[in-house]
């Protein structure tokens, strides 16, 4: 049964403060005529004024003796009568007259009771909520809506959570019998096949296989994995009408389960996982080789970029030397005094070997720009096999009416098997077209110095061909079908008729006009009066000037500590007792019952013994890094497998996200937090994580160096981590800026979002500004970014210089509507922003939205640039935010001090939890610091100490110097803990 504690059920808190007592539990004079109207005498008044205030408040009836003492002092106080003793509620508790007195208070309210009609109506509200909802605490958030939107009187919260789990089972039952009905004999024994053990090992366990290091063999060899995969996902049905919530979670709970484990399940329950599973594995497969293929193509490009500049830095002296030998050749030729010999003379320097001469200089002009495309081809030349099969097993769908580089596709994989060098273009099966390619370089490798000859370069042009693939998957140009993250985005779009019930609703909750032409007249009036603003201030912009290399920013000054600040922080380190790292764990846990978020995947009660013992040395085995092994060996009393088993089958990343959430929650009643920030802004920042090589996720970094992923974590101005994220080297961060804000569901909501300079992409800018986001990045290369008029005629006197484009605001009218389509789809969790932000990360001809997105980008990111030089303290306070993140990244990695700081998962959906509980285990160590310096700083107070507001300011709550994480741990759950307090106020 699920707690009340995880659900929004409604409780009394014995700790209001007086504005809220004032605010929530004060009579009004029209409640008072109302009980002064039924009953004389004032000790029932207030009796009936303590029931209706609490019931407005829980929307159900409470035990009179339960309401908090400081609610039942503040109504009689108001009431102006004695405060009521607990004798004389326990008294009303068990008198005749409550009941009495509860029917005239539900008639004056509105509610409705329950009833048996109510029963069933709560019963198909529940089956409704199960549809989409798996987890019971928000199934029963969802029944608590309902009951409240229908004024029904909220039952007991047994009777919400036993309808809940009904509704659930049915919902799940449901499911799944329609899945296995839809199997014939022969398919059952198809997948009753891959539960035959053969020397230790199954075609279930092989099912869940995932790629290694994506070297030519383990590709060959994932490849017939797939293919595998393929002929058994066809010879099944494909269930497209399971929610994505039920799908996911029948998903995760089939992954966790071993071949004996299934067996154990009901043959229809067996059926339907397996059948999802094979589906969802076949699926992420596809992406897996879509993702091998940009790699590889990815890398090719990237070592030739290198190899091009070692050449360039190692044939320097061939220049030179070709430079000085055609001085020598036109010194002769301007000699006429020896005409006849000119011609002889110039062939002695030549040294009889022209032709050798003329291929150096071919050599030379070859190399002597940016053209590193025939560097491609000797490691080319170990990946085209690769390639190819690449190819075959992605189903590639253009998105346009365009399939012009399909047909080139085609025609390339007849030459596939080919040894020839050049091929005709009008050979095989039709006539290549190549009128798709605008690149001069490609062209001229492909066709050579005469174009007119017929002939192509079949490796050159195969390479154009694999590039642009590339170039078009990361647009989203190109899809694949049966892919996840490669498939077409616009099939996640809400339907144009759901848009149009959404779009009112949505523009005035981010504040927008409706309406594209409103929005081009909205936008370029903002664009004109802030660009003459700045132009205006900009002689008295001390710390701006325009020099002859473009826009130079002076750094200001660093403002200095305030007075008191060492004395004050010191006597917080050394009040600070040592403690193990699991001590602090255990503690913060106690406090928040995290263990209960974690219950068994199926959904069924948990049957694990010491479950908070269990979830704790669990979490400090993956949040510290320590692994299942040296886990065991640390903390006595539990073996490697229990460690490892409570991971694999009680904890996802949805589970570790709401546990993250509840710790962000209470750490936000603090008040030394706000000191520090207003929760409003966040910033977002990406750390390399090692991992082994032996997996797709890892990756080689140029700019951290070494192979490993990126942790990338969303953390708010007051220090706490809202979100984190594990992403590959390779991927541009910006796609991922975006998420955390949207997937936050904490109380602290941030609306301004820093990044660091990834962030200053035109598309990214643009759809922040249709989610109601406002990004700030941190600039670096301000002189290579552009900055756009609103007009092109508008003249500036200051600012002229910085103007090298104008905005096409028509073409912002034309596609206003399906941007905001997009950011609808966003909103209603159809899509995630990093799913449209891969398309619109690169450039294409073909996408309109791209263009419309990075039209609308250019608007807002020239305002943010004309704000940020015009504005010392916006930059001020942009570097101090991405300060946090940083220092965020360092703190997260100290507590992640097991394995040398390697994370030994090679699966990647358990390094994606490996991340979150590293940052889980951060954000409770910044709570237990928060708890004890909010004490100290109190007592520290009281002893004379200036411990004023600049002070609590330039504090941090990123203390390590007290924990030990090395030596023997004792997981102590007997030893007293003090309560978390949140009173402390300064």
């Amino acid at each position: 049964m699920s707690s009340i504690h995880e659900t929004a059920y409604p409780q009394l808190r014995a700790d209001f403060a007086e504005k809220d007592l004032l605010a929530l539990f004060t009579p009004t004079p029209q409640e008072r005529r109302f009980i002064a109207e039924a009953y004389r005498r004032v000790t029932t008044q207030a009796l009936i004024a303590i029931q209706l205030k609490a019931l407005q408040r829980l929307g159900y009836f409470t035990m009179m003796i339960d309401v908090p003492a400081v609610i039942v002092g503040h109504v009689c106080r108001r009431l102006r009568i004695p405060v009521l003793s607990s004798a004389a509620l326990k008294s009303y508790d068990e008198s005749g007259s409550k009941s009495i007195h509860q029917r005239l208070l539900r008639e004056y309210v509105g509610l409705r009771v329950l009833g048996t009609d109510g029963h069933d109506w709560l019963e198909e509200q529940a089956i409704k909520a199960a549809q989409t909802k798996q987890e019971l605490p928000d199934i029963i958030n969802v029944l608590l809506e309902e009951l409240l939107h229908h004024r029904y009187e909220l039952p007991g919260f047994v009777t919400l959570s036993r309808a809940a789990a009904r509704g659930r089972t049915k919902v799940n039952g449901e499911i799944q019998r329609r899945i296995d009905a839809s199997l014939n004999d022969q398919q059952r024994g198809q997948i009753d096949h891959l539960f035959t053990t053969r020397a230790g090992r199954s075609q279930w366990e092989q099912l869940k296989r995932e790629p290694k290091q994506p070297t030519v063999r383990e590709v060959a060899s994932y490849l017939t994995h797939i293919e595998a995969m393929r002929r058994l996902a066809d010879a099944l049905p494909k269930p497209e009408d399971v929610p994505v919530s039920k799908r996911t979670q029948f998903v995760l709970e089939a992954r966790a389960l071993n071949v004996r484990e299934m067996m154990a399940l009901k043959p229809t329950k067996r059926y339907a996982l397996a059948v999802l599973l094979i589906q969802a594995q076949l699926q992420k497969a596809v992406d897996d080789v879509a993702e091998i293929f940009i790699r590889t193509v990815r890398n090719m490009h990237n070592l030739a970029r290198e190899r091009l500049k070692q050449y360039q830095l190692e044939h320097v002296e061939l220049g030179e030397a070709l430079i000085a030998q055609f001085r020598e050749m036109l010194t002769a030729f301007e000699d006429e005094s020896s005409d006849p010999e000119r011609v002889q003379r110039m062939r002695g320097m030549l040294g009889e070997d022209p032709a050798g001469w003329i291929e150096r200089c071919d050599e030379h002009i070859a190399f002597a720009g940016n053209n590193y495309y025939p560097f491609m081809l000797q490691p080319y030349r170990s990946k085209r096999a690769l390639l190819f099969q690449c190819l075959d097993a992605m189903l590639l769908k253009s998105s346009s009416p365009d399939d012009s580089l399909l047909r080139a596709i085609a025609w390339m994989s007849q030459y596939r098997s080919s040894h020839k060098e050049h091929v005709r273009a009008d050979a095989g099966f039709g006539v290549v077209d190549l009128d798709w390619l605008t690149d001069k370089k490609w062209r001229a490798l492909i066709e050579g110095s005469d174009a007119s000859s017929g002939l192509v370069h079949r490796k050159y042009l195969e390479l154009c061909v694999f590039s642009h693939v590339m170039e078009e998957l990361k647009s989203g140009d190109l899809y694949v079908q049966n892919s996840d993250q490669f498939d077409d985005y616009r099939d996640h779009l809400v339907s144009w008729e759901q848009f149009d019930a959404e779009v009112g609703d949505y523009s005035a909750m981010v504040g927008l006009p409706a309406d594209g032409s409103a929005l081009v007249a909205l936008l370029k009036q903002q664009l004109l009066d802030l660009s003459q603003k700045v132009d205006d201030q900009f002689p008295d912009n001390e710390h701006v000037a325009i020099t002859e290399t473009g826009l130079l920013i002076r750094r200001t000054d660093r403002m200095p500590p305030p007075e008191g600040l060492p004395e004050v922080d010191q006597a917080i380190t050394n009040s600070m007792a040592t403690t193990s790292i699991l001590d602090v764990l255990t503690e913060t846990e106690r406090w928040l019952d995290l263990h209960k978020l974690f219950g068994p995947l199926s959904g069924f009660e948990s049957k694990v013994d010491d479950p908070r013992k269990r979830f704790l040395t669990t979490l400090f085995c993956y949040g510290c890094n320590l692994g299942p092994t040296q886990t065991a060996l640390s903390v006595k009393g539990l073996s490697r497998k229990q460690v490892a088993w409570l991971n694999l089958h009680h904890v996802t990343e949805e589970r570790l996200d709401k546990a993250i959430f509840k710790v962000v929650n209470s750490y936000n009643r603090f008040s030394l937090p706000q000191y520090w920030g207003t929760g409003k802004s966040a910033s977002a920042d990406g750390t390399k994580w090692n991992v082994y090589e032996q997996n797709l996720m890892s990756e080689y970094h140029l700019r951290y160096g070494g192979y490993g992923g990126i942790g990338y974590y969303h953390v708010s101005d007051m220090y706490i981590a809202l979100f984190g994220n594990f992403i590959p080297c390779g991927v541009y961060e910006a796609v991922y800026i975006l998420d955390g804000l949207v997937k936050n569901e904490s109380d602290i909501q941030p609306d301004t979002l820093h990044g660091d300079t990834q962030a200053q992409s035109a598309p990214v800018f643009g759809l922040a500004h249709l989610l109601g986001i406002k990004l700030m990045p941190r600039i670096r290369n301000i002189k290579e970014l552009i900055f756009f008029k609103a007009e092109p005629g508008v003249p500036y006197k200051h600012i002229q210089s910085l103007f090298r484009g104008t905005i096409d605001w028509d073409l912002l009218a034309l596609h206003y509507r399906d941007m905001q389509r997009v950011a609808v789809s966003i909103k209603l969790g159809k899509i995630t922003p990093s799913m449209i932000l891969r398309r619109l990360g690169t450039f294409s001809r073909k996408n309109k939205l791209y263009f419309a997105f990075r039209e609308l980008g250019r608007v807002i990111r020239t305002m943010f640039l004309l704000n940020y030089i015009n504005d010392a303290e916006l930059r001020r306070s942009i570097h101090a935010a991405t300060n946090k993140s940083e220092e965020f990244n360092n703190f997260v990695k100290w507590l992640f001090f097991g394995g040398e700081g390697t994370i030994a998962e090679n699966l990647r959906h358990e390094q994606r939890k490996v991340i979150k509980y590293s940052q889980l285990v951060a954000n409770m160590v910044i709570l237990h610091n928060v708890q004890w310096m909010s004490r100290r700083l109190k007592e520290l107070q009281s002893q004379g100490f200036q411990v004023g507001e600049p002070v609590l300011k330039a504090l941090s709550p990123y203390r390590t110097a007290h924990i030990n994480r090395y030596g023997d741990y004792t997981l102590d759950l007997s030893r007293p803990v003090e309560p978390i307090d949140y009173k402390i106020k300064f």
